[in-house]
């Protein structure tokens, strides 16, 4: 059965393992090398020190996906935004865990306070991670043509947002 969790240390090496492939034969990010287990322990820290959740699937004992939240910019007047991140194993792709994932982060960030969240997909052909933030009440705002080169190929940027809560509606506590 898959559980999500919050990430634990010794979860690093598979989340980094599952980044790296992303990394080097995928578009969804826009990184070129892939980072080290001390990179990526140091960008775990980096935000649960702000607060913000990041989780892990798991199934039997081996870790299939992971989903975190990032402030969207670093400005105060940003702090009820944050940017979704979810990359999933290679192996477990349209399994649902990254659906999973997604749900899991979503009420974690509107449980935290959050207000919105922001979807910042690395290239407009990548259908899987638009198509599970569609089903997840994202909408489109907007595509960045040509923003980055990866794989031989000018890829563009799409921006979905998701409001959360009482969302824009209500002044912030």
């Amino acid at each position: 059965m898959l559980q999500i969790r919050p990430s634990q240390d010794g979860d690093i090496a598979a989340i980094t393992t599952i980044y790296a492939h992303h990394v080097l034969h995928g578009t969804g990010t826009f990184e070129i090398d892939p980072p080290t287990e001390a990179d990526m322990a140091q960008r775990r820290a980096d935000v649960l020190a702000r607060g913000l959740p990041w989780l892990v699937a798991e199934r039997d004992g081996q870790v299939l996906g992971f989903a975190y939240a990032n402030w969207f910019k670093p400005r105060p007047a940003y702090r009820f935004t944050a940017e979704d991140s979810i990359y999933v194993a290679d192996t477990a792709r349209g399994s649902g865990v990254g659906r999973a994932l997604l749900q899991a982060l979503v009420e974690q960030a509107q449980a935290d306070g959050l207000r919105k969240l922001i979807a910042v997909i690395g290239d407009s052909a990548n259908a899987g991670s638009i198509g599970l933030h569609r089903a997840l009440g994202f909408t489109e705002v907007g595509v960045l043509r040509a923003m980055g080169w990866k794989h031989g190929a000018w890829r563009d940027i799409v921006l979905m947002e998701k409001p959360l809560g009482a969302a824009d509606s209500t002044a912030p506590e």
